[in-house]
């Protein structure tokens, strides 16, 4: 698998079944009761407009709304649900998934959308293979049939139970065969879909969008426009267009202290602004280079696990925008545990000094933490330096931080260059898989030289082929234990999710959730 690029930026301020799925009382989309433009700010970039190209959180906002997939993860729900598709379901076992498309779907140049779009998008993804595209999570499709224009068959090269939910993130974007080349990405910065909005511009700085009148699907639109304003990483500039009035909303981007000031400013209340909470499954983990001189060495990485203080760090750096995290699987996903808790207990110096005396380690361990607030957020640098004080502090180490940008960093860590380093994740969608298998299956993301033959030739096989998700509970519990036993990593936090708005802003709530999608409908104005 390649290198990942939904990876974390910052803390932001039901089993499947075999049988077919289909729409549970949805309503045809339209405007509904459409209220007022919305003004949203962010810091993140939108790297890519063309859906082949894009596994960015920007360019997967951006996917969401303009583009349909044919399952669709409703809101506060973790199972997906038919969108393009009128039904979808697995035959006999779980290698081949079909869909039947709804009636009279379009494109918003106004041409049908049939199989053929369908089949054209996945194989065209496949085919173009971005290294910033998400073919990685498509790489189970072996063929796809499309016997009439509203039935597609997907025949997978192995059991693959999470399709659904890969094909309902922003990898299964529709887009029209007539306007996008099929072995090329698009590059005139457009965008044709079938979701709830238009793409009518888009730059460096603003994207707009406008209703789509010819959607048909779940979505119930609240508004008729939405002008998303992007900072390009300056957290100031976003926090001070929220209190000067030029955005309605602000997301993905303002730092722990911006979002704890404005939670208690009496300012925030004078300007009429609110801090609205949401769950989440972002996480970020310490790695370890299991071939590094010093980290590679299993007592080493038991001190550091004993003496790791979670909630410091998420209280003293984080401002309380994020909860600690003991596992690799977050809270609130099915499979998870309390591994590294189980495992480590709270901090404990007698523990970390046995472990390192176990391994014959009896003078203090110089050891360099490796960070990047390019990527991960301007307070990586000081959780980075509050963890190498936290482990100082024990008198068994001498540790000291580093930061380099991203690009370099990313480099380094494929050199095999650092032996601790900071490593986030933004969730494709919201399974177990998605937090074991692009991190410990084969080719993984963490660049750590981790291998396990039980976890990749047994584990994530039977969870990837398990219909049931709920009954992966057992099988994802023996992969954390044996993570935390081994060490490859150490998880650290798992974030909160948070958008500030004006007080004339409602529906906010329906677009924080554990599957990351930011429903543009959901909002309304006034």
């Amino acid at each position: 698998m390649k290198t990942h690029n939904k990876w974390l930026t910052a803390p932001l301020a039901a089993g499947l079944s075999a049988a077919l799925l289909s729409g549970c009382g949805t309503e045809q989309g339209g405007s509904g009761d459409s209220g007022n433009g919305i003004r949203v700010g962010m810091s993140d970039e939108i790297v890519a407009t063309d859906p082949a190209a894009g596994y960015d959180p920007g360019s997967w906002l951006l996917f969401n709304n303009v583009f349909q997939s044919l399952l669709a993860f409703p809101k506060g729900g973790s199972e997906p649900e038919p969108e393009a598709a009128d039904k979808c379901g697995f035959a006999t076992g779980s290698t081949v998934y079909s869909c039947t498309l709804r009636d009279g779907l379009t494109f918003s140049n106004g041409n049908k959308l049939t199989s053929e779009d369908v089949k054209f998008s996945f194989e065209r993804a496949l085919k173009i293979a971005d290294p910033s595209g998400p073919a990685p999570l498509l790489a189970t499709i072996k063929s796809i049939e499309t016997p009439d224009e509203k039935t597609v068959v997907f025949h997978l090269k192995v059991p693959d139970a999470t399709f659904p939910s890969k094909i309902a993130s922003g990898a299964g974007s529709i887009v029209d065969h007539r306007e996008y080349p099929a072995d090329a990405l698009r590059t005139d910065g457009k965008a044709t879909g079938s979701g709830p909005y238009k793409l009518d511009s888009f730059s460096a700085t603003e994207a707009t969008f406008s209703a789509n009148p010819g959607y048909k699907g779940t979505a119930q639109r609240k508004n008729d426009a939405v002008t998303l304003k992007l900072y390009g990483g300056d957290r100031s500039a976003l926090s001070k267009a929220l209190t000067d009035g030029d955005v309605d909303v602000a997301y993905r981007g303002l730092s722990a202290e911006d979002i704890a000031t404005l939670e208690t400013s009496e300012t925030t209340d004078d300007k009429g602004i609110e801090v609205v909470q949401g769950s989440s499954a972002e996480v970020q983990h310490l790695v370890f280079n299991m071939k590094d001189p010093v980290a590679g060495k299993l007592g080493v990485r038991q001190a550091i696990a004993h003496l790791v203080d979670r909630e410091a760090l998420v209280e003293g750096v984080y401002k309380s925008t994020a909860t600690p995290l003991y596992s690799i699987v977050p809270a609130g996903i099915a499979g998870h545990n309390t591994a590294f808790y189980d495992t480590y207990g709270a901090p404990d110096k007698a523990k970390a000094k046995k472990a390192l005396r176990a391994a014959g380690i009896t003078a203090k361990v110089k050891l360099t933490l490796w960070s990047t607030p390019s990527r991960y957020g301007p307070s990586t640098d000081q959780e980075l330096k509050a963890i190498a004080e936290q482990l100082n502090a024990s008198g068994l180490f001498d540790a000291d931080v580093q930061s380099v940008p991203y690009d370099q960093y990313e480099k380094d860590i494929a050199a095999g260059k650092y032996g601790v380093y900071v490593k986030g994740w933004v969730p494709d969608y919201p399974d177990a898989d998605n937090f074991t298998t692009p991190f410990f299956g084969e080719g993984n993301v963490l660049g750590n030289h981790y291998e396990n033959a039980t976890i990749t030739g047994s584990l994530l096989p039977r969870t990837a082929a398990a219909p049931d998700r709920a009954a992966t509970a057992d099988e994802y519990g023996k992969l954390q234990d044996l993570v935390a036993e081994q060490l490859p990593l150490l998880p650290l936090w798992q974030g909160k999710q948070y958008a500030v708005a004006r007080q004339d802003v409602t529906g906010l709530e329906w677009t924080l959730d554990a599957s990351t999608v930011f429903r543009f409908w959901e909002i309304r104005k006034g």
